[in-house]
């Protein structure tokens, strides 16, 4: 696809996600996640957006951080497509530009989570070369 633009959203620009987070997160109100997301970029959060003619299609969270097990690693959050451009390669290509872009800022790793009954998402990790290795527990209080 041509004039496709990967880059990442600026922190005063961040509530531009929020159309498209809505179509992975539905439940949650809008202002919620509004209050969320201003929260989120005041810690280890970045946000990266995929653009076609300047039009925002795809986006994922980045957060970053350390662990005991890989090292300095990112977690791409909220991996999402618009569901008019999907299954065109361009989640490939938003996952390659977020490898090489934390690679040349020193990153070693990347791990995620997917919702379990997201089936296509877990072969489309899977394929980009991730392991299962446990599982993602959550406790609301």
């Amino acid at each position: 696809m041509q004039n496709i633009e990967i880059k990442i959203i600026p922190t005063k620009n961040i509530l531009c996600i929020l159309p498209l987070l809505k179509e992975l997160n539905s439940t949650t109100n809008e202002t919620v996640l509004e209050k969320r997301l201003l929260e989120m970029t005041t810690q280890n959060y970045k946000c990266v957006g995929m653009y076609l003619n300047n039009k925002l299609i795809g986006i994922s969270g980045l957060w970053f951080l350390t662990r005991h097990y890989c090292g300095k690693t990112v977690e791409p959050d909220h991996v999402i497509i618009s569901s008019k451009y999907r299954n065109k390669g361009l989640g490939k290509v938003l996952l390659n530009w977020i490898y090489n872009y934390v690679q040349s800022i020193g990153y070693e790793a990347s791990e995620l989570n997917t919702y379990i009954e997201n089936i296509k998402s877990h072969k489309f990790y899977e394929d980009e070369g991730y392991k299962k290795l446990g599982y993602h527990y959550l406790k609301i209080f």
